[in-house]
């Protein structure tokens, strides 16, 4: 009698959301809420980590299959019925390849991360929230957002040095590329680029990438305060010139020509997002500019992070290879910073203490969290200290700097 009561129950856990068979997804479910909590409790970037989070915990929970395949048959065809469906012949034999278990809703809005169709569309939305003039007034930013991209090309070394040392770790150049574009503190660019050149690797990347991004406020300041003296920090900038309305049209135009015909392979990037400047800048598309900055990116983010979150399953996530890739891509983003700011140390230099370093911090492309960080640890020194416009041409000037190390890996490796 007890035999048969006991077998019922362990049926009824062993059906139920209890039956976790693997220690993987409790440690998962365990870290989307840290993550729900930092984005909630904590306010880090929650536009990001709240969807992520989310995502994540969907993906360990048993039994929802919300990240299922589809399920294919083989049906052999019949002479004189004709079906809409892939024919495909096996040992001299046809057969439709037909589904017989719909895929879960998040497998679909997946395709979007992996064909690489967020990412651009994320861009033109940036681009449509993005006012360019401080890097029009400060060309000078170019150079910060470039010397940010340094723990692009460092990590890249560094995921080969691991590959060639490390036993049961594999970073190919592919690979690396993937690993090295987290630096540049761009989500997007990095699910675009690891779609293109590694695509087995979209999971633990993506990840990474956006977590990253919503832990600016944490993983910056301390960088910057190890690297800048007080005087440093208290420095006070110049304001900055007013950009005309042309020039502002005519600096999205002429930045996609120019990148396009260099380096073709970052066009879907830097085009997206100098089409959405364009439209906001252009002040004639004022319907469409404000969907792009609206509607759009919300929309876009909302699946995009879900479905990044959701990559996370504990089973496939939590391995050497995968936690090689977190731990790398933490040093590129902090080597982007360090590099940022060491530049901005060398201008303040040359310029006789008129740049204040801290804006170099901001050349990663996370807009606008990366400047609005400069500006909170600037103030802390100096209240009266106001460098967000300053650290805005860095900061823009990193998401092209990022793109463009997008176009060159896929050029190289694609």
């Amino acid at each position: 009698m007890f035999d048969g009561l006991i077998e019922a129950v362990q049926n009824l856990i062993n059906t139920s959301g209890f039956g976790l068979e693997y220690w993987q997804n409790y440690l998962m479910i365990a870290v989307s809420c840290v993550l729900l909590y930092l984005a909630i409790v904590k306010k880090y970037e929650p536009l990001l980590l709240l969807p992520i989070a989310f995502g994540m915990l969907l993906a360990n929970l048993p039994l929802a299959g919300l990240m299922s395949t589809p399920v294919m048959e083989l049906k052999p065809v019949v002479e004189g019925v004709v079906e809409n469906y892939p024919i495909i012949t096996q040992n001299g034999q046809q057969f439709y390849e037909v589904t017989s278990q719909t895929g879960g809703l998040l497998y679909y809005l997946y395709q979007g991360v992996k064909m690489g169709i967020y990412p651009p569309l994320i861009f033109l939305g940036i681009g449509a929230m993005t006012d360019f003039g401080p890097l029009i007034a400060n060309p000078k930013s170019f150079l910060l957002g470039a010397a940010a991209q340094l723990g692009i090309f460092t990590t890249f070394i560094g995921a080969r040095l691991l590959d060639a040392y490390v036993p049961g770790i594999s970073f190919d150049n592919n690979a690396a590329a993937s690993i090295g574009i987290i630096g540049g503190a761009d989500g997007p660019t990095a699910i675009y680029v690891t779609s293109k050149l590694k695509p087995e690797l979209l999971g633990p990347i993506a990840v990474a990438a956006y977590s990253y991004m919503a832990l600016v406020p944490i993983i910056q300041p301390p960088i910057m305060k190890l690297l800048t003296t007080k005087k440093e920090r208290m420095v006070v900038m110049e304001q900055l010139r007013p950009v005309s309305k042309t020039e502002k049209i005519i600096f999205p135009i002429l930045v996609t020509i120019v990148v396009s015909l260099i380096l073709p392979s970052a066009a879907p990037l830097v085009g997206m997002l100098m089409l959405g400047n364009l439209m906001r800048e252009s002040g004639v598309v004022d319907r469409i500019f404000k969907t792009a900055q609206n509607e759009l990116i919300n929309i876009v983010t909302i699946f995009l992070g879900v479905t990044v979150g959701a990559t996370a399953n504990g089973q496939t996530f939590l391995t050497p290879q995968t936690i090689g890739i977190v731990v790398l891509g933490l040093l590129a983003f902090m080597m982007g910073t360090a590099g940022g700011v060491l530049f901005g140390k060398l201008m303040y230099v040359f310029t006789k203490g008129k740049v204040n370093p801290l804006i170099g911090s901001a050349g990663v492309s996370a807009v606008p969290m990366a400047a609005r960080v400069s500006q909170k640890v600037g103030q802390k020194e100096n209240p009266s200290n106001f460098l967000l416009m300053h650290a805005m041409g860095p900061n823009v000037a990193g998401v092209i700097g990022s793109a463009v190390a997008a176009g060159v890996f896929i050029a190289l490796f694609g």
